[in-house]
């Protein structure tokens, strides 16, 4: 493992366009939960009767009781963790361009990344299915269920329920910035939901450096990534970070 960071360092000290793609793995150790696999909320509960946007739309009250009232809960707490800040110094050095992440947290924005492409969208903003107004998840009032804009419209979380297009713009771009990088850091997602998914693919195949931090071998571990670091972001990013300040100067903003 020490050899396989300062290689990725040694790397990521050259590069100036590199992209990563992040996903709930991330943002664990800031106490969110993740959706997918071992301890996720999908084998608590069925995501097609409760993140589903037809069931949404028959049962806002059930799914705000059953889900989004607790995500606020928990986001509305959540900060960022070292995983977070080293991605945001490795852009103030102009090394990383833009963040693709599959998170809704905004814990990235929150870290200090400016360049942010949301497949699913940001659970800090709330939208009216009425007017179309947004408020800040913050300032949401739950003493009604479901909560309602001021028009008297059903407040609805702005991320991409299941059923759902993830946005064009943010696929185009995220597709343009991948075939475009000197080197992918793929951050805490196994890389296994589309569109997601083919974003290493379509970085590798233009000549790109793939760097995994996962805290378990994925299908990219064998098929793709050049340097595998396995371990949790909070536990690899900040001795990648080390290895990279010994390269050049790293910001040390914590």
């Amino acid at each position: 493992m020490p050899d396989l960071i300062e290689r990725s360092a040694d790397i990521l000290a050259r590069a100036t366009s590199a992209v990563a793609l992040t996903g709930a793995g991330i943002s664990v150790e800031s106490g969110i939960p993740p959706f997918r696999g071992k301890g996720g909320l999908w084998e608590k509960m069925d995501p097609m009767k409760v993140a589903h946007i037809d069931a949404f739309l028959e049962d806002p009250e059930g799914v705000w009781n059953l889900l989004i009232k607790d995500m606020k809960t928990v986001l509305d707490k959540a900060r960022p963790n070292s995983g977070h800040t080293v991605l945001a110094d490795l852009e103030r050095l102009g090394i990383l361009k833009t963040v693709i992440t599959q998170n809704v947290d905004g814990l990235h924005q929150m870290a200090g990344n400016s360049d942010v492409i949301e497949f699913h969208g940001n659970f800090a903003w709330q939208r009216c299915l009425d007017c179309n107004r947004s408020i800040e998840t913050s300032r949401v009032d739950l003493a009604q269920i479901p909560p309602r804009c001021r028009c008297g419209g059903i407040l609805r979380p702005d991320c991409v329920f299941f059923g759902e297009m993830i946005p064009h713009e943010a696929l185009i771009r995220s597709q343009k910035l991948s075939a475009a990088c000197d080197v992918m850091l793929v951050i805490g997602t196994s890389a296994m939901v589309q569109p997601a998914a083919t974003m290493p693919f379509i970085a590798k195949d233009n000549g790109a450096v793939i760097i995994e931090i996962n805290p378990e071998p994925t299908p990219l571990t064998s098929r793709i990534s050049n340097l595998p670091l396995l371990g949790n972001a909070c536990s690899i990013m900040p001795r990648l970070a080390a290895a990279i300040r010994q390269r050049m100067p790293l910001p040390d903003n914590r």
